[in-house]
Formats: C-alpha cells, structure tokens, sequence
C-alpha cells in the first residue's frame, strides 16, 4: 500500500467546559480512499473534522501529514494543513462570503498571492468540475441548495487540496440532487482525492464507502470495510445502529441459498437475480 497522505498518532482533544471531545485518536488515511464517519452527536465526530482540517489544534498526539509532522506552534505547519485538508460544512451558508460564483471559488486562491492567470485557470477548472460554469456571474444566494454544496467543494478544489472533509454533503437534497452530487464524488475519488464524509445516513455509507470509522463517545471504536463492521452484530446494538437495506436483502437471499454468501448488493443495480 502507498504511504499514508494523512497520519494521526494517539490525537487527544479537550474543550474548557465540557473536557475531553476526543481521545487517542490513531488512524492513517491514504490517496483515493472514499471514507464514512458515522457516530451519534457528540461522538467526536466534528471535532476530529476540525483537527484535521487545521481549525482546531490538537493538545496531545501528531498529525503528519504527506509524511512531514505538522508543529501546531508553526504558522507554516499549519498553513500547509489547512491548504492540504479542505472541509465543507453541512450548512453552505456558513461558508460562502463572495457575491458571484466566479468571486467565491476565486478568494482562496487569491489568498495564497498566485498569480492572476493561475487563481483564473482554477477557478475555471473547479466550476467546469462542478458544473457551475454558467453561474459564474450568479449571487451564491440564487442558487438551489445541490448547488451551493457543489459550490463549497469547488472552493475546495480551487486550494487544490488532497484531502476533502464534508460534513452531511448529501443532507436536505432532493433523489436528484443527491444521486448527481454523489457521482461527482466519485469522479473526485478517480482524480486520486481522499473524501471523508460523516454522515447519518447508513445506506450511503454501505453503498458509497469502502472504509467506515465509527464514533463513539470521543473515541474512534472501529474503522473497518463495511461488510466488516455491518456484520458485527453486538457492535450495532451497542450503539443502536441498524443495517443497511441491501445489506438484510443480501442476507436474506443468503438464507434462502438463492445468492452465493460471497454476493452483497452495494447497490440497487446488483439486485438481479440472473
């Protein structure tokens, strides 16, 4: 397996009021992986999105990142961390300031002082990625909410960033919305990005992920293949979570000897019974 594009060793997390949010936190994530986080509120979930994405700064452990340990004492360290981990928070309004498309994605870039050509080349490249090209002169609050998600990522793509955190991108969209915006995900991951999605939503994460971390009261419980950890019956019930749909459908044509034990339906297109 290649090198790890992001390291966390025994991470730890403490707020004033409430105390530890995270603890021991270790894992490794790599290039093109397509991760989902699920946990309960509270379960750290956030946190560890804002450790990551350099908004919070650890009070014990290391986060390395493309295998270079990141000082939280360095203005540097963290500049890179945060030009290296992009995050897109579950509410779009939350993070767009510009008052066109084009100006939106463009702020970043403009940020890091690159020159003209290059923000316009970026920015060109984002918006065309996630078809935004012919709202490029559009105010953010004309548009839907499919497009405004599709907007904070292209703000990401723009800081050409590895590594994309996004918090319940698929939330409060329509069956359109959503399916389109899960293809474009999956173009990303082709592009050789990392996306780490938390999410409620079990289904997408069976269907969608091929890594699944759970959360749990500030801990990082499992981080497994999702056969793996849907399959763990006392670890569902410990947390109260159900199983997938086409995962119990499976299951059930394994029970009727009508699909092999090796075949699982990821998605509704695989239930053919040819």
């Amino acid at each position: 397996m290649n090198a790890p594009i992001l390291s966390l060793n025994d991470i730890g997390y403490r707020y004033e009021d409430t105390g530890f949010a995270l603890e021991g936190v270790s894992l490794d994530l790599y290039r093109g992986e397509r991760v989902a986080v699920l946990g309960g509120n509270g379960a750290g979930k956030s946190t560890f999105f804002l450790l990551c994405g350099g908004v919070l700064t650890p009070d014990r452990g290391e986060l390395i990142l493309g295998g270079v340990p990141v000082s939280p004492g360095k203005k540097g360290d963290l500049l890179r961390l945060r030009q290296g981990v992009g995050i897109v928070f579950q509410d779009p309004n939350q993070q767009i300031l510009g008052p066109t498309v084009e100006c939106e994605i463009s702020f970043g870039p403009m940020n890091l002082r690159l020159p003209r050509p290059e923000v316009k080349a970026r920015t060109q490249r984002a918006m065309e990625d996630m078809e935004l090209t012919r709202y490029s002169q559009t105010p953010p609050h004309y548009l839907s909410g499919g497009e405004k998600k599709r907007l904070t990522i292209a703000d990401i793509l723009a800081m050409r960033s590895d590594i994309m955190l996004l918090d319940e991108p698929t939330a409060c969209l329509d069956c359109a919305g959503g399916t389109r915006l899960e293809e474009l995900l999956d173009q990303l991951t082709s592009q050789g990005k990392t996306l780490v999605i938390s999410t409620h939503d079990i289904d997408f994460a069976w269907r969608w992920a091929d890594r699944v971390l759970l959360f749990s009261r500030g801990r990082l419980i499992a981080d497994r293949a999702p056969l793996a950890l849907f399959s763990d019956t006392a670890l569902l019930e410990q947390e109260g979570l159900r199983r997938p749909y086409l995962y119990e459908m499976s299951r059930y044509l394994h029970e009727k000897m009508i699909w092999p034990e090796s075949r699982w339906a990821r998605v509704t297109e695989d239930m053919t019974f040819i």
